[in-house]
Formats: C-alpha cells, sequence, structure tokens
C-alpha cells in the first residue's frame, strides 16, 4: 500500500515492521494485526476512537500522543489506505508531495479539487 509513496522507508522500530517519510516515523507493527500510527491530528483521534472502537484505540503508553492503534482485522484497506495517506502527507516534504502529485495515477488521491468537465449549468427548479 505505501510503495506508490515517494520516500517511505521501510525498517526496524522497536523490533517490529515499521515505516518512515524520510528520517520521520509514520507507522510500525506494534504486534500482529496492531498498528501505531502516526501523527493523526487530536480530533481524528478522538472522533475514530468515539465512532469505530472495535477498530481504533490508545493505551497509557501513547495517550497525548498523535498516534492511534488500529486493529487491522477491523478495518477496510480504503479506510486504511486513507489514513496512510493522510498520515503520508502529514510527513512528506513539498518536494514528495509534488512527486506524488505529480503522477497521472495518483492525482485522485491530492487535495486539489476536481476538474469541471461540464459547462452546463443546473437548471432551476420550480416547486408549484
Amino acid at each position: 500500500m505505501t510503495a506508490a509513496y515517494p520516500g517511505v522507508v521501510a525498517r526496524s522500530s522497536y523490533g517490529t515492521p515499521g515505516l518512515y517519510v524520510g528520517k520521520q516515523f509514520m507507522a510500525r507493527l506494534r504486534e500482529p494485526g496492531v498498528l501505531v500510527l502516526k501523527p493523526v491530528e487530536d480530533d481524528e483521534q478522538r472522533f475514530l476512537m468515539e465512532t469505530q472502537p472495535q477498530a481504533f484505540f490508545l493505551t497509557d503508553h501513547y495517550r497525548g500522543y498523535p498516534t492511534i492503534l488500529v486493529r487491522l482485522s477491523k478495518v477496510g484497506p480504503a479506510q486504511l489506505a486513507g489514513l496512510l495517506d493522510q498520515s503520508w502527507r502529514r510527513l512528506a516534504t513539498r518536494k514528495l508531495l509534488a512527486e506524488l502529485d505529480s503522477r497521472p495515477s495518483t492525482r485522485s488521491r491530492s487535495n486539489r479539487p476536481a476538474k469541471v468537465t461540464s459547462t452546463r449549468r443546473p437548471t432551476a427548479r420550480t416547486d408549484n
């Protein structure tokens, strides 16, 4: 999933497989089936834990840090891909962001607004 992102380096983190953007930590397996993901903003962290407590949680060790623990068996591939994309974008340099966004296959993931392809204007709706 993260192989498409420029600057991602896989290396050990606390004896488990980890992912870094350059030298900055992004994710690692904490234990089988549980991913440590960073950075995650406070509001997003609270929202995920409140709305999907079976999938997202923290231990005392991680409280107060921009991190979330993810039970991989409880999240779908699309949601995980979105979280990894957000984390990567928060850690990536401008150069890495530009490199990814210039790739034709990843333009849909960028934060750019979609192109408008139609010049037709919607017709006014009249309710009688």
